[in-house]
């Protein structure tokens, strides 16, 4: 069922920009979003990037210690959102980095705001193309602990998750 939500210029904006790793200038990669959230505007009629729900390449070992533990700690607890996440890992084999799609809807979130989000979810889906990882977490129990997101990429053969053992 779709909602009649559309998705912003922005937020493709946005996803095309952490998709595509072109060779730039230091200063370009420290721009790149690590992380960031949209979220549903005023109106309910569109997705929009959420204002200051970002963690930028840059600030990770600057503000950011732990940008996995960062990342959570944007999410409201009793709000649904979605998120992209630039995962940074490693297999046994090789490092990687991937985007991966998080659809939150915690269960104190209102039970309008789990339909719209739920029911919007492919209008946004459909403009993220390529992406390999989607994860729907409906609490911090679920998206708290590391091993969980390296499982969701990799299963059992992820290492390390942001440089940290899993």
């Amino acid at each position: 069922m779709a909602s009649g939500v559309t998705v912003n210029d922005e937020v493709i904006r946005v996803f095309n920009d952490m998709k595509v790793r072109k060779s730039s200038s230091q200063e370009d990669v420290k721009k790149r979003k690590k992380a960031v959230l949209f979220c549903l505007s005023e109106d309910k009629k569109k997705i929009i990037v959420e204002e200051g729900k970002q963690i930028l390449v840059g600030d990770i070992g600057e503000s950011v210690d732990d940008p996995y533990g960062c990342f959570v700690k944007l999410l409201p607890p009793n709000d649904c959102r979605y998120g992209l996440y630039d995962a940074t890992y490693e297999t046994k084999e090789s490092k990687k980095e991937d985007l991966v799609f998080i659809f939150w809807a915690p269960d104190g979130a209102p039970l309008k705001s789990k339909m719209i989000y739920a029911s919007s979810k492919d209008a946004i889906k459909k403009k993220f193309t390529g992406i390999k990882h989607e994860w729907q977490v409906n609490g911090l129990d679920d998206i708290q602990d590391r091993a969980t997101l390296a499982e969701k990429l990799g299963g059992n053969v992820v290492v390390s998750l942001e440089g940290k053992p899993v």
